[in-house]
């Protein structure tokens, strides 16, 4: 028997995110494995969270409280059902156990941190598919991260309009 895998999903409601989330939910979340939903806010944000876990990120949140609107308020996140419903099926359907971080910061810092301090066995995040001169002049974190990050990860490509 395999044993359970740690896998993050970089979570920030685009479309995207929500394709990488459902990519991972149908082909690498099994049995047993630990789904933790990584949000990175911006460094600007002020929520009543940030001031407690600002240097750390908060601590690791399990569904059942996720689901809360007022964590979603707390945090300054989007309260999204699509999100919740896949989180509810994968963690019903594979046994999953669902947990959400929330960051604040740098995504491209913040994701690596991420896989460092939770110890992901993999990543799984949407790409915002910037031209390459937006890529050149804003970053892509993606690109970061693939480069970066110390396990495995996985960018999910949104579709073509």
């Amino acid at each position: 028997m395999e044993r359970a895998r740690t896998v993050g999903i970089g979570m920030d409601y685009s479309s995207t995110s929500k394709a990488a989330l459902r990519w991972a939910a149908e082909n690498l979340i099994g049995e047993g494995d630990r789904i933790i939903l990584i949000q990175v806010q911006p460094p600007k944000a002020d929520h009543t969270r940030k001031q407690l876990f600002e240097g750390t990120g908060s601590p690791l949140v399990p569904l059942a409280e996720f689901r809360e609107i007022n964590f979603s308020k707390q945090y300054g996140l989007t309260y999204d059902p699509e999100v919740l419903d896949i989180l509810d099926i994968v963690s019903r359907t594979k046994g999953a156990e669902v947990v959400a971080k929330v960051y604040w910061g740098d995504p491209r810092e913040k994701l690596i941190d991420a896989v460092e301090d939770l110890k992901l066995d993999s990543l799984v995040m949407g790409s915002r598919g910037l031209g390459a001169i937006k890529r050149v002049l804003l970053g892509s974190v993606s690109n970061y991260v693939v480069t970066n990050a110390p396990c495995p990860v996985t960018v999910v490509k949104g579709s073509k309009p």
